[in-house]
């Protein structure tokens, strides 16, 4: 039996509380939840705000660490993952942003913004297939692709920029796709 895709252990995560900081929040306390790979599936974590879901979401991404229990990828725990399993988990687990405007460079165009995760992970042979994929993937998030490539972020609305983040997700078809509030400028 393989390792499930995604697995929290007892996840607790405080901030504060330090030698100068008395006030402590307690964000997660012993979470534990578990994601296989298959079959695909929908799961969403919901709560109010300040219940800790975006706590839990950079947790996973390693953007943060547990303070107690363990966040694993396939068995591996993420802040112990060597280069190869921490390439393979940028790939498979992608993540949507809250607020699309501090994701963009202002000096890429939605070009640039897609065409670095093809080349990245080396997903397509050509140029051609590289812009035949994303002109797809922009359909999907219902944007037409001859109004979207060649902008700039500042040229684009908050919900354009968002569906070209999702686009950007779905580009890489990833195991797992964490969404912040995906569609809240939509």
């Amino acid at each position: 039996m393989s390792a499930p895709l995604i697995e929290f252990r007892n996840v607790s995560k405080i901030f504060g509380g330090g030698f100068f900081d008395k006030n402590r929040t307690i964000a997660l306390e012993n979470f534990s939840m578990t994601l296989d790979d298959n079959p695909p599936l929908i799961t969403a974590v919901v709560g109010e705000s300040g219940s800790g879901k975006t706590t839990l979401a950079r947790l996973l991404l390693g953007l943060e660490t547990p303070t107690a229990g363990q966040v694993r990828y396939r068995g591996k725990e993420i802040h112990k993952m060597n280069k190869a399993e921490h390439r393979d988990f940028l790939h498979n687990v992608q993540f949507i942003f809250q607020d699309p405007f501090g994701v963009y460079n202002p000096f890429y165009r939605v070009d640039h913004v897609l065409l670095k995760p093809l080349q990245k992970f080396k997903l397509a042979s050509s140029r051609r297939q590289a812009y035949h994929l994303i002109e797809e993937a922009l359909e999907t998030v219902g944007l037409r692709p001859e109004e979207t490539l060649g902008r700039y972020p500042h040229q684009m609305s908050g919900g354009q920029r968002q569906r070209i983040m999702v686009a950007r997700a779905l580009l890489l078809k990833p195991k797992l796709i964490i969404a912040d509030e995906p569609v809240s400028m939509v």
